[in-house]
């Protein structure tokens, strides 16, 4: 009994040395990392330190200093707009017509015929930029055979705030769909025979639009445009106020990962003073003719989209349509021929609908298809004491295409199309298109 109390009473001493040995050699081993991971971290805040002076050091530096009285001006790199040059030609195989009218509409302006084998079309030279927390800028000059045009150039503001964008300048309507794309992004080597009976390129114009996107889950834009109101189908009148005015809504969502679409409504209304034309007369000889009045025009669009969860990269498939309603009243007169008396008076009022429906896939990665049908209506018209001189055909023009194109990157495309033209009235014309485009510099991507 005694040895064991001894025992357990020598146990119990010892215990504590070997605890406190214990415990001194892990706070040893503590104190020895702390140690490395100090030493460790000021060797990479040193290096840190090194990389920073030899960036700083390889970088230009700006000359602050300014004479007395002047301020010193931001560095020359400071500002650094998109720049970007888009090519277009190829190759057309057309009939060989004087001119190609669109039966039963009044011509839009542009220039009639189309050019047969090789060309080089319109080049468009983009320049695009924010110019200050405010403002953006954009510049888009049409060059061609040693002219030059001003497609667009407007500004836009960045901060109204409350889903509110004013712009200003020469730009192209809101209205519709296809008008505010330019030729080097419509999916066909050709616009749409709706297009070109209303506005013929697209519609532009000089002036303010008002946008408005609500705050809501479904895409809601609205827009107002007032202008000058110089293009067809409008006249340049020379005179203060406001020439034209342009009414739009754009509605759209998703429809789960795989499905978008966007609709809308819009409203032209323009004036015309003079606006000349040509038509043909009960002998089929041309005639000169001049449109005073007023001309109004409703149209529709929609576009679906569909891409497997988002990737368009491989597969996607769009499908877009837009119909429109015209109505024209005023006055029109008409010289020249065998049976239009010179100047001959008579009042004019115009009805007419069409439009056009397109579907483009991507079948594989780069490589596209697309077919395109176009039907113009000319609906009711009364030339008034002209009826007796101009004829009045219930002839309805078509128009069917199909395309194939292969776009090796984002900056180039090729496309082949055929188009079996039937806008004039005894005319059936096959049409082959060969078509290039080439994007060189930094451009913007396209609306939806």
């Amino acid at each position: 009994m005694l040895r064991t109390t001894l025992l357990v009473a020598a146990l119990a001493a010892a215990f504590p040395a070997y605890a406190d040995a214990d415990l001194d050699a892990l706070r040893a081993e503590l104190k020895e990392m702390k140690t490395a991971y100090e030493v460790r971290i000021q060797a990479l805040e040193a290096r840190l330190q090194a990389a920073e002076t030899k960036t700083a050091d390889a970088s230009p530096k700006a000359d602050n200093t300014a004479p007395q009285g002047e301020t010193a001006q931001p560095a020359s790199n400071s500002f650094n707009p998109e720049i970007s040059l888009i090519l277009q030609g190829g190759y057309a195989h057309l009939k060989d017509l004087p001119e190609r009218r669109i039966t039963g509409f009044l011509p839009d302006g542009t220039a009639g015929g189309a050019t047969r084998g090789f060309s080089v079309d319109d080049s468009e030279l983009v320049l695009a930029a924010n110019i200050d927390p405010y403002f953006r800028g954009y510049f888009n000059a049409v060059l061609n055979d040693g002219t030059v045009g001003v497609e667009e150039a407007w500004f836009q503001t960045l901060a109204l705030g409350s889903g509110l964008t004013l712009k200003g300048g020469r730009f192209r309507s809101g209205t519709g769909y296809q008008n505010e794309q330019h030729p080097h992004a419509w999916d066909f080597a050709t616009n749409s025979l709706m297009v070109e009976a209303l506005f013929g390129e697209g519609y532009g114009n000089d002036g303010l639009q008002l946008k408005w996107v609500a705050p809501t889950d479904l895409f809601t834009e609205l827009g107002a445009e007032i202008g000058r109101g110089a293009n067809f189908p409008g006249t340049d009148r020379n005179e203060n106020g406001v020439g034209s005015y342009a009414l739009f809504g754009h509605f759209g969502g998703d429809v789960g990962d795989s499905h978008s679409w966007r609709s809308g409504v819009s409203f032209l209304s323009t004036r015309a003073v003079e606006r000349s034309g040509s038509l043909a007369d009960f002998a089929d000889v041309g005639v000169n003719t001049a449109f005073t009045g007023n001309s109004k025009t409703w149209l529709a669009d929609f576009v679906w989209k569909w891409a497997p969860l988002g990737n368009s990269t491989v597969n996607n498939f769009k499908f877009a349509a837009e119909l429109f309603h015209r109505e024209e009243n005023g006055s029109l007169s008409c010289e020249g021929g065998l049976l239009c008396g010179a100047g001959s008076p008579g009042a004019y009022q115009a009805t007419q609908w069409g439009g056009y429906a397109q579907g483009v896939v991507q079948f594989m990665p780069r490589w596209r298809a697309g077919y395109r049908y176009d039907l113009l209506d000319p609906g009711s018209r009364d030339y008034g004491l002209n009826n007796a001189n101009l004829p009045r055909p219930d002839y309805k023009p078509t128009r069917h295409s199909l395309m194939v194109d292969y776009s090796p990157s984002e900056f180039s495309r090729l496309r082949l199309q055929y188009t079996k033209d039937r806008a004039s009235e005894g005319q059936d014309e096959n049409q082959w298109y060969a078509q290039y485009i080439y994007s060189l510099g930094t451009h913007g991507a396209h609306a939806f």
